[in-house]
């Protein structure tokens, strides 16, 4: 570890804290329905789009009509992505001439981008025609993105509200956060990014005869459009199958950051807006201090094993130093314009984000340095997460902690003023849990089946933890993958798409009902027996919990793959 690379993390953590208010602010104002700066260029834009779908903005929607209204707009998404794949062969926009895509595999992508995902079991570059990367993939990565935030906002409305029967509505929250947060910030970072040279354009895929005498052949397209929602939506869906270590769409150290910081700003900025809608902004920064603990731990130990290396390297005489372990540390499969420190950030910021863009080969790191990515989104990505999602992730272990609060001192539990009842407990435990049971469940599956096994390029602790991987991702919506398990089979198409259908809208469903009912209580005024939910205790106390349960849940699996592959490592009976 070096001082140049804590310095680039530090960076990175002022920069989003700093972002945090001002975007907070920014937001509240917009899901409110107040006006911003923008509301004499998208406020007729907005009415026009309500006019055309039959929308009344004004509206109070109950928490099933809701989900139910999610729920519709998602399945019309995803029907629609699958066809525009079967049928791109037939449609225009197609310079390379990409053939239809294969049933299971189009059946996989579009689960994958309507859940927010993004999830890539093929190579875009050489799968994917520019209508299907424009029309399709960019658009659901504005729509995945808005409806996880939107369900954010109906779950605040739940703790903000008093003896309420609705907590919004969808159709409008969805418009004003494609309107107003994700469209304009998208269209700057996409200038930005076409500045910084990546590539926009129809053009067909460019021809050249390489210094060897070779033909080559190099794709292009419209790579910043894609690129700048795809991070700041938590995406991850890259146009070229490398995602962000390909140069064409992170080309530097300037882009690389900017990718990250548009990855952690929305998620940042939305404990901001908690705290302001419940009306006291120190709870939004109680939730923000949880998050950034367990990201900063993240961070120390991915950043740890990546710079220590692997034993086995020095073992060979091959770039030793002084230590028993690589004097340059880790360096396969990483970017060497961006390091060691750089490619650790980036792998635990785009897994504990949601977001699978990773600019390093996750295959290839060093066993405890990829358990973090994978114990990240074992945890439900909660770790400021994807768009809306790390957030009411969060509150769902937030709920339990009350809880268990509330049983250590022998009262109600309550947060925000709301009893937290046996309803609400239920239905937290029930969106938390039924993500090890898919990861898990499904994990147990393909261990123990010749088309799960055939998977993995590796055998022993490694392999088992390409496929926990796999599933860990699918139904944590990440979309980042160990790159040595192969994938694109109709096992795993059709298992992972599962995945990410549980891990979306079965965790969503759950959690829009205690929208529901946390937004007909009443208020209970504080009293002196009022646990504190703005401090280090709470802090301490959510911490605790996430981490018990992850580990209780999880542990057995990690064990079994890179625990005791770091082990193995160490011993030198492994690489």
């Amino acid at each position: 570890m070096t001082l140049d690379g804590w310095i680039q993390i530090a960076l990175f953590a002022v920069a989003i804290v700093l972002l945090v208010k001002p975007f907070g602010g920014y937001m509240t104002r917009v899901f409110s329905g107040e006006r911003t700066f923008l509301s004499p260029v998208m406020g007729p834009l907005e009415r026009g789009i309500y006019r055309l779908a039959g929308v009344d903005a004004r509206s109070d929607q109950g928490w099933l009509t809701y989900a139910v209204s999610m729920l519709l707009f998602n399945l019309v998404g995803f029907l629609g992505l699958y066809a525009l794949m079967r049928l791109q062969a037939v449609l225009p926009f197609n310079p390379a001439g990409q053939t239809a895509v294969e049933p299971s595999l189009a059946f996989n992508t579009a689960m994958s981008f309507d859940t927010n995902t993004n999830w890539q079991a093929y190579v875009p570059e050489a799968t994917m025609s520019y209508l299907v990367q424009m029309a399709g993939l960019t658009v659901h990565n504005f729509v995945s993105a808005a409806t996880g935030i939107a369900l954010a906002i109906a779950l605040v409305r739940g703790f903000a509200r008093r003896s309420a029967r609705g907590i919004g509505n969808f159709w409008a929250d969805l418009t004003r956060c494609t309107l107003y947060v994700l469209l304009p910030i998208s269209i700057v970072a996409g200038l930005f990014f076409v500045w910084q040279g990546v590539p926009q354009n129809l053009g067909a895929y460019t021809e050249a005869t390489t210094l060897e005498g070779a033909r080559q052949v190099i794709a292009q397209g419209p790579v910043a459009s894609q690129e700048a929602i795809k991070m700041l939506g938590t995406n991850g869906g890259g146009f070229f199958n490398a995602n962000s270590a390909h140069p064409f769409e992170n080309p530097g150290a300037i882009t690389n950051f900017v990718q990250i910081v548009l990855i952690f700003s929305i998620g940042a900025a939305l404990t901001n807006v908690f705290g302001r809608m419940v009306g006291d902004q120190r709870q939004g920064w109680a939730v923000l201090a949880v998050m950034g603990i367990l990201w900063l731990g993240g961070v120390l130990v991915a950043y740890w094993a990546e710079a220590a290396g692997n034993p086995g390297i020095a073992r060979l005489g091959v770039d030793a130093g002084a230590s028993p372990l690589q004097a340059g540390g880790n360096m396969e499969g990483k970017e060497v314009r961006f390091g060691i420190a750089n490619s650790a950030l980036f792998a635990v910021i785009t897994t504990a984000a949601s977001c699978g863009a990773v600019n390093a080969m996750l295959d290839s790191f060093t066993p405890l340095g990829g358990l973090v990515p994978l114990f990240n989104i074992q945890l439900g990505e909660i770790i400021v997460g994807g768009v809306g999602a790390g957030l009411y992730g969060m509150l769902l272990f937030a709920i339990i902690a009350v809880f268990v609060a509330g049983l250590m001192v022998g009262r109600t539990p309550e947060y925000l003023g709301k009893k937290i009842e046996a309803k609400e407990v239920k239905m937290a435990l029930l969106a938390i849990l039924v993500l090890p049971l898919s990861i898990l469940g499904f994990t147990a599956v393909a261990t123990v089946t010749a088309a799960g096994l055939a998977g993995p390029a590796n055998a022993g602790p490694h392999g088992f933890s390409e496929i926990l991987y796999a599933y860990t991702s699918g139904t944590g919506n990440n979309g980042s993958a160990f790159a040595g398990i192969s994938a694109n089979t109709l096992f795993y198409n059709t298992t992972i798409g599962l995945a990410m259908f549980i891990g979306r809208f079965l965790m969503i469903v759950p959690m829009v009902a205690i929208a529901g009912s946390l937004a007909a209580k009443k208020i209970v005024p504080a009293s002196a027996g009022t646990f504190p939910t703005h401090g280090p205790l709470f802090v301490g106390l959510v911490v605790g919990v996430i981490l018990i349960v992850g580990g209780l849940t999880f542990f057995p699996a990690l064990a079994l793959g890179p625990i005791v592959e770091h082990f193995a490592m160490l011993a030198g009976t492994l690489y």
